[in-house]
């Protein structure tokens, strides 16, 4: 066992083969982006026959596809608040009946405390 010498000699690595037997790296640029695709353009989706496209970071309708749904977009708006405020609510009443239950809980402990104190003075007198 050497002192100062390490006995760890790692094999060497094989050559590498040629990294890419296609001849796409050969090609220009446009033509590389036709074949391979990378022309992606603006995103855009079909949501409940509403088309919409994204831009500047927000999706966004495309022209004309909802100005006859403004009522109904309106009464979405309004309800999607009616439960965000009704679940903020349950939220609170939840963290509220949590700290009445920790409560109850650590004043159960301190009575079955007392409670086994009380019997273990019994049973000295006795």
């Amino acid at each position: 066992m050497p002192l100062f010498g390490s006995t760890f000699s790692p094999k060497k690595t094989p050559p590498r083969k040629c990294a890419s037997l296609s001849n796409l790296h050969l090609l220009d640029r446009s033509t590389r982006e036709v074949e391979l695709g990378l022309e992606y353009g603006i995103p855009t989706m079909n949501l409940a026959g509403q088309s919409l496209k994204f831009e500047n970071g927000q999706w966004v309708a495309e022209s004309g596809n909802f100005t006859g749904d403004r009522r109904e977009m309106q009464r979405l708006r309004k309800r999607n608040q009616q439960l965000e405020e009704e679940n903020n609510l349950l939220r609170l009443k939840v963290d509220i009946l949590l700290d009445m239950l920790s409560e109850t809980t650590a004043e159960s402990h301190l009575m079955e405390k007392e409670l086994e104190e009380l019997k273990y003075h019994s049973r000295r007198r006795k």
